[in-house]
């Protein structure tokens, strides 16, 4: 029998499989084993999606890991159960999968099944099984050994697969308060603790926890507003209303004491990409808020909420907690309703962020769940004052300049039939054009120079006037070309002589 050790969690891993068989037995000489490991890839993603192991081309955070034995120079015999592998060193970054298709290897649903040791069967000699990366950066440890039947001398060999990469500077900070979830105003009647606890968790661009910092690397904050008055944070010898903290496996964890009144107090966390470290100035701020609630009694009556109307400038960042009465806190909040663009809601009742919309009152739906599942519902007014800044005019791109000559269409080389020459009479006429920079004179040139040997072309404001005496009968064909700006359009025409 295998003595296997099968993940639970198979969302959170990465896995190796084996594809093996023979049969036989082991090499009973007295020449010395030797084993070699190696993977088909040492680098793989973090799986940030939670994909299962599979083998192929799509298979981005999967490995294949092979395993070969020898008996002297030459492969040792086959057999069961003659490999035993087993993760050793990078756990919660990826684990091993069989990936051979055997039913004892998947779970009910197909799912290959993720294990921390395997034991592979002998096919002259080797073996192969996957390695698959779990949410974890870090670099994985892979030990394989085979024991000599003969002298019952273990050897082993190993492989380092490298799960992802950490940047170790924050991308987000993310806010959790110890259960209940709110505080009891300061003396309160109820015996409700005035004390929480609350963790920030820094996560980098890759979503892995900020690496442990030389120097504070969090600054957390009571804002004024809501119940802030006497509020204070706490960590070691830290007391005030602003502290910096280190983290620890990027959690930072500090305690929220209340003051006298009742209502939300609003906790501002903020670490800084430049260099993980706030201790020395916030280049780069990466800024969360965070509501706890304040009480001075766990409420009997219905859960309400309490604001109705709110107020925000225009092109002004803007943070206000929402609170309700009742029910039992603490309280999760989302919109039904969609907010004025630049606004969102978070969890735990803030509205944050910046307009930059036509002023006037916005309805919105906005909606409480307290911690028993119950719902309070109710329509807010989000009202926007101050001005838009004024928009910045947009010149309209001129249409094409083009010449315009009565009943002929095409392109350039489409010849256009102007009014008819008599011979010995004088001759003119008037070439006008449409589109292009109206603010810009046009100029006309043709081709050949005089145009048909005895017209002229001279401009007569914004019109080429063609003029001139017929020697003799015949067809003259020329071009025309007119410039206005940057834009020029040419026809090719002709004035026939009778």
């Amino acid at each position: 029998m295998r003595k296997l050790f099968k993940f639970l969690a198979l969302s959170a891993v990465t896995v190796i499989a084996a594809c093996g068989g023979g049969g036989g037995s082991p090499g009973d000489t007295t020449l010395p084993y030797t084993i070699k490991v190696t993977a088909a890839k040492t680098q793989l993603p973090i799986n940030l999606t939670n994909e299962q192991a599979s083998i192929g081309a799509y298979a981005r955070f999967t490995t294949t890991v092979y395993v070969e034995a020898r008996e002297g120079s030459a492969p040792i015999q086959g057999g069961e159960d003659i490999f035993g592998c087993a993760v050793v060193q990078g756990l919660d970054s990826g684990a091993l999968y069989y990936l051979d298709g055997d039913d004892e290897h998947e779970d009910d649903n197909g799912n290959p099944l993720a294990y921390r040791s395997i034991t592979l069967d002998s096919n002259s000699g080797s073996a192969s099984f996957h390695f698959h990366s779990g949410t974890q950066a870090g670099t994985a440890r892979i030990i394989c050994s085979v024991t000599n039947p003969a002298d019952k001398q273990v050897s082993s060999a190993s492989v380092d697969i490298v799960v992802g990469a950490m940047t170790g500077l924050p991308a987000s900070v993310i806010g959790t308060a110890q259960a209940p979830g709110y505080l009891g105003s300061k003396e309160n009647s109820a015996n409700i603790r005035n004390n929480v606890a609350i963790s920030a968790l820094v996560m980098d661009d890759a979503n892995q926890p900020a690496p442990a910092p030389l120097a504070a690397n969090v600054q957390i904050s009571i804002r004024p507003f809501g119940a802030s008055s006497g509020a204070r944070l706490i960590s070691g010898n830290q007391s005030g209303s602003v502290l910096q903290v280190k983290t620890i496996g990027g959690e930072a964890q500090f305690s929220l004491s209340s003051g006298p009144n009742s209502g939300v107090i609003l906790i501002e966390m903020v670490a800084d990409r430049n260099d993980n470290n706030v201790s020395n100035g916030i280049q780069d701020p990466i800024m969360q808020l965070f509501a706890v609630p304040v009480v001075d009694s766990v409420a009997t009556t219905s859960l309400a909420i309490s604001d109705a109307t709110i107020s925000v400038v225009n092109n002004v960042p803007s943070a206000y907690a929402l609170s309700a009465s009742g029910g039992l806190p603490p309280y999760t909040w989302t919109t039904l309703g969609g907010l004025p663009a630049g606004l969102t809601l978070s969890s735990s009742g803030v509205i944050s962020g910046t307009v930059s919309i036509a002023a006037g009152d916005y309805n919105v739906v906005v909606q409480v769940t307290d911690s028993s599942g119950a719902v309070a519902i109710r329509n807010m007014k989000i009202t926007v004052t101050g001005d838009l800044p004024t928009p910045t005019p947009v010149t309209p791109t001129p249409a094409a300049l083009s010449i315009t000559l009565t009943g002929c269409v095409g392109d350039a080389n489409t010849t256009c039939a102007l009014p008819g020459a008599t011979v010995a009479t004088p001759y003119l006429y008037a070439l006008t054009a449409s589109g292009g920079d109206t603010t810009k004179p046009v100029t006309w040139a043709a081709n050949p120079t005089p145009p048909a040997g005895w017209l002229t072309l001279s401009a007569a404001g914004n019109n080429g006037v063609l003029s001139g005496t017929c020697p003799a009968p015949g067809v003259h064909v020329f071009f025309i070309t007119a410039t206005r700006d940057t834009q020029s359009d040419t026809r090719k025409v002709s004035v026939t002589c009778t």
